[in-house]
């Protein structure tokens, strides 16, 4: 399955969602290294959590709500309280990354956090550890679900400034929404 193909029948109206292996090798082709931090849809940004700490940065950016999607305190601790000195507004989803961890039921509450933060003209990061699967997980969830993209299309959009790779359980759990959607749209 090229990625060309992929994105052209989703278009095209012949789109079905893709298979786990179908998924990972569009994720594996032409791969882009991550930096800390990319804006990967207009005002909605990817990254890790040294970013996510860097306050100074964050303010340069212009961050209004951050999405931590390592939340807890065997993760990244940071809470609403370490950004109780600015004004951003946080939100906090306690998530291993492991396949067999449920996202799914994070996806439309943070899809709705975001959304409402982009309709006040916010500036969101999203992120956990690295940037690439829980966070990167989300910000597809949110594509999806709000921008009205395939998964395809959303890991294309993504992928265009910032390498992510979703572990496989999650990557099934976005199968599931995509099937949804799909269904939703075209009943």
């Amino acid at each position: 399955m090229a990625q060309e193909e992929t994105a052209d029948s989703a278009r095209g109206g012949r789109y079905s969602t893709p298979s786990v292996p179908e998924l990972r090798r569009l994720l594996w082709t032409d791969r882009r290294p991550a930096g800390p931090v990319n804006q990967v849809w207009p005002d909605l940004y990817l990254g890790d959590e040294a970013s996510a700490r860097d306050k100074p940065s964050l303010s340069r950016l212009g961050v209004t709500h951050i999405v931590n999607a390592a939340d807890g305190p065997r993760r990244i601790n940071t809470g609403p309280q370490f950004y109780t000195d600015t004004d951003i507004q946080y939100c906090g989803v306690e998530a291993a990354d492991h396949p067999t961890f449920h996202l799914r039921p994070f996806f439309l509450p943070t899809a709705g956090f975001i959304q409402t933060a982009l309709a006040q003209r916010g500036k969101v990061f999203v992120h956990c550890a690295m940037g690439v699967s829980r966070s990167a997980t989300l910000v597809l969830a949110y594509l999806m679900i709000c921008e009205n993209l395939t998964l395809v299309e959303a890991i294309n959009a993504v992928r265009r400034h910032r390498d992510i790779c979703p572990n496989e359980g999650f990557l099934e759990q976005l199968r599931d929404l995509d099937t949804e959607l799909a269904l939703q749209r075209h009943p």
